[in-house]
C-alpha cells in the first residue's frame, strides 16, 4: 500500500471542534466562522441576507459553499439560494461535523472550497 502525505494548499485544514469554536491549522477561533481562501473570519450565524455578502465576494475563488447549521440542518431559504445562485456559488447545507470533515477532504483535493460553520 502506498501512503501519500495530504498537502492542502493556502487554505488551512480543520483540526477540530468542539462546544464554542474550531481549531484551524492549529489554532483556537471562537464562534462561527467562515473559512475561505482569504483567511479565517467570524460570522453571523444563523445565515442571512445581511451576513452573505462576504461570502458572496468569495465567487471568484470557490466553485462552492459548505454551509454547517449546528447539530441540525434546515433548508436555506429560499432567498439566500437565489443569491448563492445569482452569484455562481454552489451552496451545500449540512450539519457542523460533515462539513468540517467535507471541507478537509475537499482541500485536500485543492478543490475551490469556502465553508461558513456554526459553532457547537
Amino acid at each position: 500500500m502506498r501512503l501519500n502525505e495530504i498537502r492542502f494548499s493556502d487554505q488551512r485544514p480543520i483540526d477540530g471542534y468542539g462546544p464554542g469554536g474550531f481549531r484551524i491549522g492549529g489554532e483556537w477561533h471562537e464562534g462561527s466562522l467562515l473559512l475561505s481562501p482569504q483567511g479565517v473570519v467570524p460570522i453571523a450565524m444563523p445565515l442571512n441576507a445581511e451576513a452573505l455578502p462576504p461570502v458572496l465576494a468569495l465567487a471568484p475563488e470557490v466553485d462552492v459553499v459548505l454551509v454547517g447549521q449546528g447539530a441540525d440542518i434546515a433548508p436555506l431559504p429560499v432567498r439566500l439560494r437565489i443569491l448563492f445562485e445569482e452569484a455562481g456559488i454552489g451552496v451545500e447545507i449540512m450539519a457542523t461535523p460533515p462539513a468540517c470533515r467535507t471541507y478537509n477532504v475537499l482541500l485536500a483535493e485543492d478543490r475551490r472550497v469556502a465553508a461558513v460553520l456554526t459553532a457547537l
